[in-house]
């Protein structure tokens, strides 16, 4: 939505909930262990463990961890991530996932295969590759008004393609830790190859999301790929049942006429449930019990990243209710998206939608998931947009996704949150705002054009590449820049 610091966001921290820390058993180890050889081991809480506060942990062996990926090859069935040892001076080739190396030959991955191949220049089955792939992009839409930003689109597509398994997991990128499908990813990466005319990538994702709901409605954080459940026992998030509705919508209103309601019509169950138990989860006062943010991080009270989501998805799944002749599920859904909106604008807006209800916890990008294409901004949400940015902008020129001190963000700028104000500000009528932070996003692209997942302070790109979320978001911002703005469910009265 994969690894250190925020559940797949970094690997480091013994004060965070449920993450395996990677050290190296040197140091403290080394001297409660004489003699032990240097080598990685993992620092792993106890099974259940949630506290952000210390914990008892214990030693365990680290499998082989790469670096993480700064580029991707595919044939579309498998995978390998690029290291940025061998990207050195290395290139792909336009519109495909074949990498022209620094000494002229090429390096892809051949049909059917799960290990690289590096050939001559030109070699047949790599060049049929080249132009299968160039055929996939020019089968559907590569937003941007220049040919920079076209270029970024077509990079950031390619990446999600290869990132997309055969049975619709989406992998959030191709490192260690990252190899996982989280549903809100997945959404966001639906919605952007159903509105750049993939219809095909699209409905598979949310397939998969059908098929790795739990019984209750809800999903699990993160899934292994393979959709034989979750990795670790990391707390469950309230936020998919918000994203994968929304996501439904935003491909049903692309989806071509003819087969459209006969799939959502397959989809339907999984709304059904996802939105019933989004409903039957508010409170007295309009809200959602405390769950963990998008971020994955426990708050004490309910968040606005949590909050909008399931806002966005209650709208979302009453439009589609209604679409599938179900008055009484749309009507049901539409009565709780208002209570829902009366509680955020009770709870939240009096505190310049901070991130918890509270208002004890700092300004939170999440604020961008009450714009559109999530949902119709409510008054006074410009300015607070204005000043949740100023907040959170760092010298680098991007953002930290909040500024709550008791979180761990670190200082480097996160591509994601950066990211939603493009989208934000592009949804609510300020191109020139959207167009600034979308130029600043592409400019941090990595020397193969992939979007990092993390800046550093000194204004590199960090971290993994590529992020599905943060193609996804940037791919998103292009579409409604070209225009029309992307589609908004209604809040009916």
């Amino acid at each position: 939505m994969p690894g250190v610091l925020l559940g797949r966001w970094a690997v480091v921290t013994v004060a965070l909930a449920g993450l395996a820390v990677p050290l190296c058993a040197g140091g403290d180890h080394a001297r409660r262990h004489p003699g032990a050889a240097a080598r990685p081991v993992y620092l792993v809480p106890p099974a259940g463990h949630q506290s952000r506060g210390q914990a008892v942990l214990r030693y365990a062996a680290l499998p082989t961890l790469a670096a993480p990926s700064v580029g991707l090859l595919s044939n579309t069935t498998a995978a390998e991530g690029v290291p940025a040892s061998l990207a050195k001076g290395a290139r792909y080739i336009e519109g495909s996932n074949v990498l022209r190396l620094s000494t002229g030959r090429w390096m892809y991955l051949p049909a059917a295969a799960t290990s690289s191949a590096v050939v001559a220049p030109g070699h047949p089955p790599a060049r049929q590759q080249i132009e299968k792939s160039r055929a996939w992009l020019a089968s559907g839409r590569v937003p941007g008004r220049s040919p920079a930003q076209r270029a970024a689109a077509g990079r950031a597509l390619l990446a999600m393609r290869a990132l997309l398994r055969p049975n619709g997991a989406m992998a959030a990128g191709w490192s260690y830790g990252w190899q996982y499908s989280w549903p809100r990813d997945s959404g966001f990466a639906a919605a952007a190859f159903a509105h750049t005319g993939h219809d095909g990538e699209a409905y598979r994702i949310l397939r998969h999301s059908a098929a790795t709901q739990r019984e209750d409605g809800t999903w699990e954080a993160r899934t292994k790929l393979d959709g034989s459940g979750p990795p670790d026992g990391r707390r469950w998030q309230l936020d998919a049942n918000g994203w994968v509705p929304w996501a439904t919508w935003q491909w049903y209103r692309t989806a071509p006429g003819p087969t459209r309601r006969a799939r959502l019509l397959t989809l339907y169950p999984m709304i059904r449930k996802a939105a019933d138990h989004a409903a039957g989860s508010l409170r007295a006062d309009g809200l959602p019990p405390a769950s963990p943010d998008y971020w994955e991080l426990m708050t004490p009270t309910a968040n606005i990243g949590t909050a909008a989501p399931l806002l966005a998805g209650l709208n979302a799944a009453a439009d589609l209710a209604r679409q599938a002749n179900r008055p009484d599920d749309a009507a049901r859904w539409g009565r709780a998206a208002r209570r829902l909106s009366a509680g955020i604008s009770a709870r939240f807006r009096p505190e310049g939608y901070q991130r918890t209800a509270d208002g004890r916890h700092g300004r939170d990008s999440a604020i961008t998931f009450m714009a559109p294409p999530f949902n119709a901004a409510p008054a006074g949400l410009a300015g607070e947009l204005d000043a949740t940015y100023r907040a959170l902008l760092l010298p680098n020129g991007g953002l930290t996704p909040g500024n709550d001190p008791k979180a761990p963000w670190g200082g480097n700028a996160w591509t994601p949150s950066t990211a939603f104000f493009a989208l934000a500000w592009a949804g609510t009528g300020q191109p020139a705002k959207a167009g600034q932070v979308l130029d600043w996003i592409l400019s941090k692209r990595n020397p193969l054009g992939e979007l990092p997942e993390k800046v550093d302070k000194q204004g590199r790109p960090s971290s993994v590449a590529p992020l599905a979320w943060t193609g996804s978001i940037a791919v998103l911002s292009l579409v409604a820049l070209d225009g029309p703005v992307l589609p908004t469910p209604p809040l009916r009265p």
